[in-house]
């Protein structure tokens, strides 16, 4: 550790305009910054100091202006675990960047406790207003669903082992999981106690207006982050293909979906 906030502390630029014959800021400057006597701080960067508390960490990682990966670093060299970063609710700006580019493809921005953050209007205009919603709490708690009782079993497999994968790494996912013991389905599949992360597989919505949807599901985001980028693609030629684009020409020619939703016609043959 003691090598670890010399090394940033020479990394850093150095205040004021005067040349400097060594690199970096002064044990003074990061020792103010932080909160902290010279004398304190001096005796750390020499491994001869007090094991530091969470708010000397805390106020290091502050003062030599660490990143979230270097601060996380810094409390396991001191034998700290790591503090929860909160989780954010606006969406990062790569991923924004990444879903205006879509806006012509049906993805969405959902969080790792299953919040749905944004959409692309494409996506809006076959799911719905589903911005703000908690697809979790949709799925468990709530009757009207769109996915097939067929396939409610595996979804909800999926759904609780990732949430518990969540639950390891951040423990406020806690309250949204006691919160959802409501559903038998959930209390019952979290007692077996599987771990996954969400991942690319295929997904089957019933749609109140187009009937079965299937999609190819491509999931965007590393696990340890608490966003990701949810694109549906439907294969080129199929029923679901053909569906999609009997909305995007029922919207067209109305000028936006109407509400409540109308039935849009397709061959009965195709369901």
């Amino acid at each position: 550790m003691a090598a670890f906030l010399r090394n940033r502390r020479e990394r850093m630029e150095p205040l004021g305009n005067g040349r400097r014959r060594t690199p970096g800021r002064r044990r003074e400057e990061v020792a103010e910054a932080a909160g902290m006597s010279v004398d304190y701080y001096s005796r750390l960067e020499q491994a001869r100091g007090p094991h530091p508390s969470v708010s000397v960490l805390n106020g290091l990682a502050h003062a030599l202006e660490l990143d979230a990966d270097e601060r996380a670093h810094l409390f396991r060299l001191a034998g700290e675990a790591v503090p929860e970063e909160p989780a954010t609710t606006s969406v990062r700006p790569g991923v924004r960047l990444l879903l205006d580019r879509l806006r012509d493809d049906l993805a969405v921005v959902i969080s790792d406790l299953g919040d749905v953050l944004a959409a692309t209007p494409r996506a809006e205009q076959v799911f719905g207003d589903v911005v703000g919603r908690n697809l979790l709490r949709a799925f468990f708690l709530d009757e009207d669903s769109w996915v097939p009782a067929e396939d409610r079993e595996d979804v909800a497999r999926s759904h609780v082992a990732d949430l518990r994968a969540t639950l390891a790494r951040r423990p406020a996912a806690r309250p949204l999981a006691d919160e959802l013991m409501a559903s038998p389905l959930f209390a019952r599949l979290w007692d077996e106690h599987d771990v996954a992360v969400r991942r690319s597989a295929s997904k089957r919505l019933r749609h109140p207006v187009l009937g079965l949807l299937e999609f190819d599901c491509e999931v965007l985001g590393a696990p340890e982050h608490d966003q990701r980028l949810v694109i549906h693609v439907a294969p080129e030629g199929s029923v679901t293909a053909r569906r999609l684009a009997l909305l995007a020409t029922a919207t067209e020619a109305a000028g936006r979906m109407p509400e409540p939703w109308t039935p849009v016609p397709v061959s009965p043959s195709s369901e």
